[in-house]
């Protein structure tokens, strides 16, 4: 079957190469197209377009770049009707494709949406365009399902696919050994700046200058592939004590003592691998403003980790509150604090019985596939 995937940032990227590896498991003959990364390419996708090349953050940002959104919507809608796909796949990525969600229902072409747009957090109206123009709705939160009923509308919760990519991560054992055998023995603090180039430029600079006023710790920086190494290095000349590495992030987060991460998957995978963590977010004031007009007022948090555990687990740092001060204090007493350490290993256990055993992938391919069949034998 001839699957159409739409992914426009790293986090869609990962879970959507996991799909497409459990769909071919049991379609063998699966043809993939569509926006997407690295990781979609390595599992067979033909791509029109990277997601580098999608991924703008904030209202500012986007109002910015719309002349280029919207010539990317219309050449998707055009390799749409050209590719004729059995199935289109939406992986989160909402701002994009819930404008190709309806023009796909117009067409006859059969829409599921994959990781649904956070719906229970602003732009509750999005709903009734979820329920009208897609076939099947798949969340990535426990009780996201539980939102969409409440608006009589149906979802599903396979789990969390992320699940799914930490229990495949094996260990680059040289890599490991590397910081685990080192000479310095200074406890190893990983950082996580963004994998856009706008929150590179507005979150880096004040992590870099923590990190290089708290001499006591070893830094490394999880780069993102997709971004130019050129990017880190016009940062990092004045820090030449901080390490850049791509392509381990999950061997980072397996030896590392504490991390300072932006707001985004990454902060829950670094939970998932216990680490104890700083949240950081920063935008445009004007995106942010906005933001909190139209964000429903009952949301609390910003990273995954607090929302799933609906409390604060980890200490978030936005706008105002992050600043260089309130950075250099919550990341003493992440790396410091027996206490605060013990807790928040505690508080990682709990969230991990709640993400399950995993085999998402595997659950939500066999549900499109089976959906796919069904229509068929109409």
């Amino acid at each position: 079957m001839k699957y159409y995937i739409i992914a426009g940032e790293a986090s869609g990227d990962l879970h959507a190469s996991n799909l497409m590896k459990s769909l071919r498991e049991k379609d063998p003959q699966a043809e993939f197209r569509g926006f997407g990364g690295d990781l979609m390419r390595a599992q067979g996708a033909c791509l029109l377009r990277h997601y580098r090349d999608l991924a703008y953050m904030g209202f500012a940002e986007v109002a910015a770049h719309l002349g280029t959104i919207l010539r990317n919507i219309r050449l998707c809608k055009k390799d749409l009707l050209d590719y004729r796909p059995d199935v289109l796949i939406l992986v989160d990525y909402p701002g994009f494709n819930m404008r190709i969600a309806p023009f796909a229902h117009r067409h006859g072409i059969r829409t599921v949406y994959y990781i649904a747009p956070q719906v229970w957090a602003w732009r509750t109206g999005r709903i009734k365009k979820l329920k009208k123009y897609t076939d099947k709705i798949f969340t990535l939160l426990p009780f996201e399902r539980r939102f969409y009923e409440a608006y009589d509308a149906e979802a599903f919760f396979e789990g969390n696919p992320l699940v799914d990519s930490i229990r495949a991560y094996r260990p680059d054992e040289a890599f490991v050994a590397r910081y685990r055998n080192s000479d310095d023995t200074r406890p190893l603090v990983v950082i996580l700046p963004g994998s856009r180039k706008q929150e590179i430029k507005r979150i880096f600079p004040l992590m870099l200058r923590v990190a290089g006023k708290l001499k006591n710790y070893r830094y490394v920086v999880a780069g993102t592939p997709h971004l130019p190494e050129e990017l880190y290095r016009s940062y990092l000349k004045d820090y030449p004590q901080v390490e850049l590495v791509f392509g381990h992030t999950y061997d980072l987060f397996s030896v590392a003592h504490a991390g300072m991460i932006k707001s985004g998957t990454s902060t829950l995978e670094a939970a998932m691998f216990s680490l104890p963590q700083v949240v950081c977010y920063s935008v445009n004031p004007i995106s942010y403003r906005i933001g909190r007009m139209v964000v429903n007022k009952d949301v609390r948090f910003i990273s995954l980790v607090n929302l799933i555990m609906d409390r604060e687990v980890v200490r978030e740092l936005l706008q105002k509150d992050f600043n260089e001060k309130e950075l250099e204090s919550e990341l003493l007493k992440i790396c410091e604090d027996e206490n605060r350490r013990k807790l928040l290993t505690s508080e990682y256990a709990e969230l991990q019985a709640i993400m399950g055993e995993g085999g998402t992938s595997s659950r939500v391919a066999a549900s499109i596939i089976s959906q796919i069949h069904d229509i068929r034998k109409r």
